[in-house]
């Protein structure tokens, strides 16, 4: 098995969202959790233990990370449509091997642009050129 490749080493993030189309490829993806709240009820009778339900579900903002890219543009025109009204929509993020290949997919509801940052530009420094953009959701699934 040492002759293996590691599969993780090639892997990159598609996004897309309906009715605005696909955001591109992306470098980094965080955020993709959910949290329950704990209900705890103390049974009468029952010292043995304390009965734990999960309550209601906290999604974390999604965060992408990338170089900007010819569908910087594309992502412009989401983060606008927010002031316009066009809030929610449903997307995905699809997680591609190096040869392209689907490896899983979340598609999220209800989501929106929360944040966008844009790059610093500074040309007496040599950096690339970073977009940053975080997606607020109602949940996922995959």
């Amino acid at each position: 098995m040492a002759d293996a490749p590691d599969e993780a080493l090639g892997l990159r993030f598609q996004v897309h969202v309906e009715d605005i189309g696909d955001l591109g490829d992306w470098q980094k993806c965080e955020g993709l959790a959910v949290e329950y709240d704990i209900f705890e009820y103390k049974e009468g009778g029952e010292n043995g233990y304390v009965h734990r339900f999960p309550g209601r579900a906290k999604h974390q903002n999604i965060k992408l990370t990338r170089p900007i890219s010819p569908t910087s543009s594309t992502v412009a025109a989401w983060v606008g449509k927010v002031l316009n009204g066009h809030v929610r929509s449903t997307a995905w993020i699809r997680v591609l091997d190096a040869s392209g290949k689907q490896v899983v997919q979340w598609n999220l509801t209800g989501a929106f642009p929360a944040r966008w940052t844009g790059p610093t530009l500074d040309v007496t420094a040599s950096q690339v050129a970073t977009e940053v953009l975080e997606i607020a959701h109602n949940g996922f699934t995959t």
